[in-house]
């Protein structure tokens, strides 16, 4: 297995600019994610290192090969897509087996890669049928098989679990994981679901309209945001962000919020405009305050999200683990330790 390196790769198409000078370093036998909403250039990032995609500027290296205008057969790479793409008139074991069949491999070697390809992705039982006998989750083993039997350099995944139920891309999680650490393989996971991201991956790459927007770790990423988009994109149910105003002297008044505080962050000048963000496990409930009128509770048993209105208007969403079910009207009070409120300015970046 080998690395990854894009150098200031860009994408157009005739005039409109699609992807915006990305840099990255993926590490041979890293897990790395690219995460972001929808139309934020991870699948034609994907796409441009699969060679699916023509590379407009910059360089795309494979190891120490520039593959930048290499065909695709010559990456060394295999992608599974979102939609599974099997034959329906062959069985598992020829659906895994025809790439190598195609390139004129002895069928004796062939044979031998779909073996350990199933013994991999627990298949042995059903290398005799046909696509359609098999489930969503069977099918898409059989995509991931189809890509393993290949023996690459790098695994290329496009959104390979949303066509799943809920059920199955549990499941199908923790098959990939499993198969990540069982072949070492380098691996680019493309998803728009960051629980996917967050559970899976080495390194996430969040990316927004083509450009990157904070590479790291997962639980880094979920710390130490660098932008409001980040902290706001990262961790679910999403971070609560309040309109404040600085008053001065490290301290922070914060629509929503019942008192302002005080931060060590590096604040902005008196009167400028800053949001204030707090996870939905920072928010405490307190039922003898009537500050905060209560709009939802749900209750799903280990945890429960309380869905509040503040008297200026805020909606914010406080994390509690346990079994309480308040009232839709309820009035409570809501407390917050300022050392968990993350801020940021009116542009977006960090506050530190």
């Amino acid at each position: 297995m080998t690395g990854v390196t894009l150098d200031r790769v860009t994408k157009r198409y005739g005039d409109v600019q699609v992807i915006h000078g990305v840099d990255l370093r993926v590490e041979d036998g890293e897990f790395c994610v690219f995460v972001g909403p929808s139309g934020c250039g991870k699948s034609t990032l994907l796409r441009m290192v699969a060679g699916l995609e023509e590379t407009t500027d910059g360089k795309i290296q494979i190891g120490a090969r520039d593959v930048t205008r290499a065909d695709p057969s010559e990456r060394g790479v295999a992608m599974v897509f979102q939609t599974y793409a099997l034959y329906p008139h062959m069985t598992v074991a020829e659906n895994m087996g025809f790439g190598l069949k195609m390139t004129g491999h002895p069928k004796a070697e062939i044979d031998a890669k779909v073996k350990e390809a199933s013994r991999i992705l627990k298949l042995d039982d059903y290398l005799g049928r046909k696509p359609k006998a098999l489930s969503g989750g069977q099918r898409q083993r059989v995509a991931i098989g189809r890509a393993i039997v290949r023996g690459p350099e790098v695994f290329l995944f496009d959104e390979p679990l949303s066509n799943l139920d809920a059920e199955l891309r549990v499941e199908m999680r923790v098959e990939i994981a499993r198969l990540h650490r069982e072949i070492g393989a380098t691996v680019i996971y493309v998803t728009h679901d960051q629980v996917e991201a967050m559970t899976l991956a080495d390194k996430i790459v969040v990316l927004r309209a083509g450009r990157v927007e904070q590479v790291g770790r997962p639980l880094d990423l979920y710390n130490d945001p660098d932008n409001k988009f980040v902290a706001g994109f990262i961790g679910s149910p999403a971070m609560n962000f309040v309109g404040g105003v600085v008053e001065g002297s490290g301290s922070v008044a914060a629509k929503g919020l019942a008192q302002p505080f005080t931060t060590g962050a590096a604040l902005p000048g008196k009167g400028a405009e800053v949001s204030v963000g707090l996870r939905p496990q920072h928010l405490k409930i307190d039922p003898a305050g009537s500050t905060h009128r209560v709009e939802l509770t749900e209750a799903l048993g280990g945890v429960s999200y309380v869905h509040l209105t503040a008297p200026s208007g805020e909606k914010l969403i406080v994390e509690r683990h346990d079994q309480i079910n308040l009232a839709p009207g309820v009035m409570v009070g809501l407390g917050f330790d300022a050392t968990d409120a993350m801020l940021f300015d009116k542009g977006g970046q960090r506050l530190r």
